[in-house]
């Protein structure tokens, strides 16, 4: 890597931004076909999310050396990170067919493949990278993710542990670990855990990180109620850092709800294929109904696609910097949404590995339903339901990334609380407007309880015919990039129904809140 290139990305590490541009411009003057310099200022402009600027530096710095496979997988990066997932892929494959020298770029076209899902080409990479070059730890702790996605526990644990090698207070790296398997009094990383803590706590997001972990290893430890407590000291700081406003998200229940005032068929798409949308909130049974269905010979799990909201985006034009937004769902009302079918069909063919049917399986699309059955009449919704107090608790004690900040209510117990409230009324609208051909509720204790039936009724409401394979799910090899990934490569287990009730009183305001609710339409 040639040695300005290397300085470049040294000081962009280390935030020294001021430096870095002021270098490239240097370099600017010197050559302006340059196209280090515009790869150095497109990822300056990306850390600052000045999105627009750094997709037009990557392409200008590709544009320079067309056939250079580093400025190719930059600006793959940079499509994915907008969401233009197949964009991303058409570039990561085209960088990837190219002589691959150096550990960088190798370790960036494997992060494309990861961040679309494609584990099986990101791993290949990311050895590629560590092969070339084993010292950076975070070559190492990218290849132990996208083995752990991929199933590969024994080798994603050999993995974070080189990455710690590497790096001694890689925070990351400890939290994966926590995550791959049950802490015992023999193993766990409690005492680093705490000294990390105490060393970090006044960074919200490494703070939210080894909390989160060490609540993990005391819930393994069935410490329950110091547990959750790990868990509010940890959101704490990072709730306090980004000024999260509830009324905000509530109002985008309420604007979701409008959307209704539409008609569907009016218009809209007449497009003949039947994807299946899997939405409800995170950690409710989302990627337990996607890995049933996948397990299906015809139906492969496209994954967590950002796609639709993306094409809704575009068709409004509404000015906020937020693809997700009460302005921009409210101004669809009155679109023409005659091509976002035909287009969304389009843009997710080369993420469907060539399946007859498949699933998108982005919780939030629940915001979207009446939008995507006007775009795409014959899709199917599958909306996950669960115990409201579990509902609550699951998504409190996950750990989202830090950089979507559509799960920021998470971040507060009564925040989530409020945010279930809005999701339930929401999806009793669905409810009531949606024909029942095309929209399902299902209950995650239904289906640990009675898993037979519910996924033959699961497969009829699909038109899917009955495959006995969808019943060992957990047998299914396929890549899986959420939280999840090591739960579902297990039978199904009924350790988590009433888990809510292991936290004391610490759980008794949201309780008492929740019983509140009329749940004349919850039976879990």
């Amino acid at each position: 890597m040639d040695k300005a290139l290397r300085q470049g990305l040294a000081d962009i590490a280390a935030r020294r931004f001021e430096t870095a541009h002021a270098n490239a411009i240097q370099r600017i003057r010197a050559d302006v076909s340059d196209p280090i310099p515009y790869f150095l200022l497109a990822r300056i402009a990306l850390e600052h999310h000045n999105y627009a600027k750094s997709g037009e530096l990557f392409a200008r710095a590709q544009g320079f050396a067309p056939n250079d496979p580093l400025y190719i997988a930059a600006h793959a990066e940079y499509l994915v990170t907008v969401g233009r997932q197949v964009e991303a892929m058409h570039l990561a494959d085209e960088a990837a067919r190219l002589d691959i020298g150096d550990a960088f770029t190798a370790d960036t076209i494997g992060v494309v493949y990861s961040r679309t899902g494609f584990h099986e080409k990101a791993v290949p990479l990311f050895e590629r990278a560590v092969e070339i070059d084993p010292a950076p730890a975070n070559f190492h702790y990218n290849l132990g993710a996208s083995l752990q996605f991929s199933g590969l526990f024994q080798r994603a644990e050999s993995a974070y542990k080189a990455s710690i090698e590497r790096q001694p207070d890689s925070y990351r790296a400890y939290s994966a670990l926590v995550s791959l398997s049950r802490q015992t009094p023999e193993k766990n990383y409690l005492t680093k855990l705490r000294e990390l803590f105490e060393k970090n706590e006044a960074d919200p997001d490494k703070a939210l990180h080894i909390g989160h972990a060490i609540a993990k290893t005391l819930e393994d430890l069935e410490q329950f109620e110091e547990s959750f407590d790990w868990l509010v000291r940890a959101k704490r700081a990072k709730r306090n850092a980004i000024d999260y406003n509830l009324q905000s998200d509530l109002e985008l229940f309420d604007a979701a709800a409008d959307t209704v005032s539409a008609p569907a068929g009016a218009g809209d798409s007449h497009t003949d294929a039947t994807p299946i949308f899997i939405v409800g909130l995170p950690r409710t049974g989302t990627t337990l109904v996607d890995r049933i269905l996948s397990s299906h010979p015809d139906v492969v799990s496209a994954g967590e696609l950002n796609t639709f909201a993306g094409l809704i985006k575009a068709r409004v034009g509404s000015p906020s910097n937020r693809v997700l937004d009460a302005e921009t769902l409210r101004n669809a009302v009155d679109s023409d949404l005659a091509d976002v079918g035909h287009t969304y069909i389009s843009e997710t063919e080369r993420l469907t590995r060539g399946a007859e049917r498949f699933t998108d399986k982005m919780p939030l699309n629940f915001f979207y339903v009446w939008l995507i059955h006007r775009a795409l009449p014959n899709a199917k919704f599958v909306a996950l339901r669960r115990d409201p107090v579990d509902s609550c608790l699951s998504n409190f004690r996950q750990l989202f990334s830090t950089g979507f900040s559509y799960y920021n209510y998470s971040l507060d117990i009564d925040d989530t609380a409020a945010y279930y409230e809005g999701f339930d009324k929401l999806l009793a609208v669905w409810r009531q407007h949606m024909p029942s051909s095309h929209f399902m509720e299902l209950h995650y204790e239904d289906i640990v309880h009675d898993q037979e039936n519910r996924t033959r009724e699961l497969l009829s409401f699909c038109e899917l015919s009955w495959n006995e394979a969808c019943l060992r799910f957990h047998e299914n090899a396929a890549p899986v990039s959420t939280a999840s990934s090591v739960q579902v490569r297990q039978p199904l287990y009924s350790g988590s129904i009433g888990r809510w009730k292991k936290y004391g009183d610490r759980l008794d305001g949201i309780r008492r809140r929740l019983e509140l609710m009329d749940d004349a339409e919850y039976s879990g």
